[in-house]
């Protein structure tokens, strides 16, 4: 139950002051007013309150009472999560959609979780046997996509006592005890968790899986490993949103988090509306049933906005300790930093570079960091990727979140609005982007596919640099001026952008590529370059080789070829022999 522990005395927008109790706590969960506005203290001076709130502000007066809860900020945990959409202080929209209509009211409160719904449990241990923080002592089918593993909450260790047969439950009813060193305690499956405050594990691991996403820029030439963090930096209508989709579509990962932060309002509908009808390619099942979406959109309380990240990425690291690989999008952190710099503008804090708060450095950081693959408190593994969208002004990659991003994160994908104007998709610019995860996961495709994807990958990169050095060239003396070995490398780069890093989202054979796909698109492309190197230094012209049927077959065996039919790879590749071999003999 809440008391007074204040009265407001200056408002500011979001942020508000209070006079009263010396008791209240840094980050205790706050009321304000007599709608009982939700908030969170973020000063502490004597007797002096300041708290921001996470709902409008407008019409409250001088005089209001602020209520204490003693609690800090915290989340929902347990069956029903996934399928859902919440607001960013999980309140769920759907629900309140029903109660108020299209607009939240104010100081609407309503459990984050369906407090009625049944949930089939399994137990997974026997009385009598210990327990501590993380492990799994039953087992809930969430959803015919996924099984939710009930846990042990991280703070409690002892001897069960008691454990529920296996039935239908609510996420309130006891269904263990446990008998710790402070007493016996229940257990349900409805946990709560500070979301300011990372979820404990054991260890870190080391990044050597990468996270397969179906999109050959992205697996091929920069892949983010399974517990890795990477940045979409990219201006207004370069393609950041479509990518994420992407991703969270085709991403191997067994649970997607989506945090639309400060977005705007109509194209976080579209994801609203599309994804509960988008279908998993795994399961066949709705992609929802292993999707958590939380929206808060640019209309939305600002305050709040800066609290979605945090109440993802603490559901994210929940699944994580299950066991679980989980992708986490949010986009875009930008919106979330200026979030954080109109907050801090109204509390008269000292700006650093272009208005942010001179903390924003390691609130990224602190975000960031939260990404990793671990051992989990139960032994397993779990991981959780974090792949962020940064909207810098203007495409303007000086600025300083995309600047600050880079520090903390190790895969870099740079999106291009020329590229985008081209209708080159998805428009991440391969000169701009980088990944540091090369050589962590060079062991995994050498194990998993058997091929040397490190060299292949740096042939491929070396072509296209080279490209971009040419053009120069090209530009200021025409092509005919370059020798015909130059000539050739420019042919296998437009090969390499058109026919491999070009990759169509709405095709129903493009929109996902194996990675034995990938690997034998590119191993074609440049068996296709050594081979017309040999000729062309036989004196063979570059426009012989450029009229070949067999280069069209390249750019075009992307949407040829499906995943499930790579035999066909090896007829093309018959076909560039061929036709090679003609040339050869005609040369030699």
């Amino acid at each position: 139950m809440s008391e007074r522990v204040g009265t407001v005395t200056w408002i500011n927008g979001p942020v508000i002051r209070a006079r009263g109790s010396r008791q209240v706590s840094m980050l205790e969960l706050v009321e304000v007013g007599d709608e009982h506005l939700v908030g969170e203290v973020i000063g502490l001076e004597g007797d002096e309150i300041t708290a921001q709130v996470y709902e409008e502000t407008s019409g409250m007066q001088p005089g209001a009472p602020v209520f204490g809860t003693g609690l800090p900020l915290s989340v929902e945990l347990g069956p029903g999560l996934l399928t859902s959409i919440f607001d960013g202080v999980q309140r769920p929209l759907p629900v309140i959609e029903m109660r108020t209509g299209s607009f939240i009211g104010r100081g609407m409160r309503l459990t984050p979780l369906y407090r009625k719904a049944r949930w089939k449990f399994t137990p997974k241990l026997k009385v009598g046997d210990a327990v501590s923080g993380g492990m799994i002592f039953g087992t809930v089918p969430e959803t015919e996509s996924l099984e939710h593993r009930v846990m042990v909450p991280p703070d409690v260790s002892g001897s069960l006592t008691w454990l529920a047969a296996a039935g239908e439950y609510t996420i309130e009813e006891p269904i263990a005890r446990v008998r710790t060193d402070h007493g016996e305690r229940e257990l349900t499956m409805l946990q709560h968790w500070s979301v300011r405050q990372p979820r404990p594990y054991k260890s870190r691991r080391g990044q050597s899986i990468p996270l397969i996403t179906g999109q050959r820029v992205l697996d091929t030439f920069f892949p983010v490993a399974k517990g890795g963090a990477a940045g979409i930096p990219g201006p207004f209508g370069s393609g950041k949103t479509v990518t994420q989709h992407s991703i969270a579509k085709w991403a191997d990962a067994q649970v997607i988090v989506y945090i639309g932060c400060g977005e705007r309002g109509n194209e976080m509908t579209e994801v609203l509306q599309e994804f509960p009808h988008l279908v998993d390619p795994r399961t066949g099942h709705p992609l929802m049933e292993r999707t958590v979406l939380i929206a808060n959109t640019s209309n939305m309380p600002v305050a709040a906005r800066e609290a979605s990240i945090y109440t993802g990425i603490t559901i994210a690291e929940y699944y994580r300790d299950m066991g679980y690989d989980v992708a986490l999008m949010a986009d875009s952190t930008s919106r979330w930093a200026e979030a954080l710099r109109e907050v801090s503008g109204r509390l008269e804090e000292m700006p650093a570079e272009e208005g942010y708060p001179a903390y924003l450095a390691g609130r990224l950081a602190e975000f960031y960091e939260r990404a990793g693959n671990v051992e989990t408190l139960d032994g397993k593994s779990g991981s959780v990727t974090i792949v962020g969208a940064v909207s810098p002004p203007g495409g303007d990659f000086s600025e300083p979140v995309t600047q600050h991003t880079k520090r903390y994160i190790r895969c870099f994908w740079a999106l291009d609005k020329s590229l985008a104007s081209a209708r080159h998709f998805p428009s991440i610019n391969w000169l701009d982007s980088y990944s540091e995860y090369l050589e962590d996961v060079a062991g995994w495709w050498r194990n998993e596919v058997g091929v040397d994807w490190y060299k292949m990958r740096n042939q491929a990169m070396e072509l296209l640099s080279e490209e971009d050095r040419l053009s120069q060239i090209v530009k200021l003396v025409g092509p005919d001026a370059l020798p015909d070995e130059q000539r050739l490398i420019l042919e296998t780069a437009r090969l390499l952008r058109e026919g491999f890093l070009q990759q169509n989202a709405m095709d129903t054979v493009d929109a996902y590529s194996t990675v034995q796909k990938q690997i034998r698109m590119l191993g074609l492309i440049l068996h296709f370059h050594e081979r017309a190197l040999q000729i062309v230094r036989h004196g063979a012209p570059i426009s012989v080789i450029h009229n070949l049927s067999v280069v069209d077959t390249l750019i075009r065996m992307k949407t040829l070829v499906p995943n499930e039919e790579l035999v066909k790879l090896d007829e093309i590749q018959k076909t560039v022999d061929d036709q090679m071999s003609q040339l050869d003999t005609e040369y030699r």
